[in-house]
């Protein structure tokens, strides 16, 4: 197999510049035998564009903190926090093994990534895959039980998902299950239970992704159609906008009723304003309904978990 070198040729469409070339760099440190297929399985992981991990990142320390009422317990956040890293890793590789020839070949966007441009097998995808569940699984042992248990049914989320979309315009809602899942074993490995607040945020979550994935999903809307994918970016239509602003509001909500359970105080107030307000900014850039907007409106979910996760931190710094 021809070296890239990190070209063009060997990046999808999508992928973050800046985090490419931090993998060439980190690669270059290599035997130079090593450095092709580790790029690649990289690239399959997704490290190449690490938004999707600070998105399942944020609602997994909002259920910690949520959870321990101040700061957790430092080896738990070490755990969770390492965990998001593999899991969103494990997830990308299993959603490519599903995608790479019925879905991403076919599209623009995506026909770039290793196993739809052919330069990871099935095999290799298979064993990454497993090796990253093992690694996970290694993780949650230093917890309790009730989160071991919890672990098994998020690894079956996370299985299920990418062979959704070919059967549900509701795929984004699965999605929301599969990253949202950190949420009640957050609450497990720090309180042994699961209280109404877990389920909360549980829906919670489920709203923020449907958000985000359905910008992002209005990206690819028309190749979707062409090829037969579901999506709610599909199923929403030209109403899309319109629905997405109920999801926001009844997604602001649910993050309210939480704070008021958790009796915070004006900080999380602060942030619930400041993740409107980015809302707000949101719509505006996906009036048009253009590509590249709709993917920089993806993008900026990552600030609203930021200032949501802020603001709770701030309010039970001061509770």
């Amino acid at each position: 197999m021809p070296r890239t070198q990190g070209s063009a040729a060997s990046r999808p469409a999508d992928a973050s510049l800046r985090s490419a070339r931090a993998i060439d760099a980190l690669i270059a440190r290599l035997p130079p035998a090593w450095q092709d297929r580790t790029r690649e399985y990289l690239v399959l992981t997704r490290m190449d564009r690490p938004i999707g991990a600070l998105l399942l990142l944020w609602p997994t320390w909002w259920a910690l903190w949520f959870a321990a009422g101040g700061f957790p317990p430092p080896g738990l956040l070490v755990i969770f926090t390492l965990g998001v890293f593999v899991m969103r890793s494990a997830g990308c590789v299993i959603n490519d093994y599903a995608d790479h020839g019925w879905l991403d070949a076919h599209v623009e966007r995506t026909r770039g990534r290793p196993m739809a441009a052919g330069r990871v097998s099935k095999r290799e995808a298979l064993t990454l895959f497993a090796s990253l569940l093992g690694v996970a699984f290694v993780l949650v042992l230093f917890t309790n039980p009730l989160t071991i248990g919890l672990a098994f049914v998020g690894a079956a989320l996370a299985l299920v998902y990418p062979f959704t979309k070919r059967v549900t315009h509701l795929a984004q809602v699965v999605l929301g299950a599969a990253f949202g899942w950190s949420i009640p074993m957050a609450f497990a490995a720090v309180t042994g239970a699961l209280p109404p607040l877990c389920w909360l945020l549980f829906v919670a979550n489920i709203l923020f992704s449907v958000i985000y994935d359905t910008e992002y999903a209005m990206v690819d809307r028309d190749e979707d159609l062409r090829v037969g994918a579901k999506s709610t970016a599909i199923l929403f239509g030209d109403a899309d906008r319109a629905i997405l602003g109920v999801l926001m509001a009844t997604f602001l909500f649910a993050m309210l009723l939480a704070g008021h359970r958790a009796v915070l105080g004006w900080p999380y107030g602060l942030g619930l304003a400041a993740a409107a307000g980015l809302f707000g900014w949101q719509q505006w850039l996906i009036r048009g309904r253009e590509r590249i907007a709709c993917l920089v409106a993806f993008r900026n979910n990552n600030w609203v978990g930021f200032v949501l996760w802020g603001g709770l931190v701030l309010a039970l710094a001061l509770r």
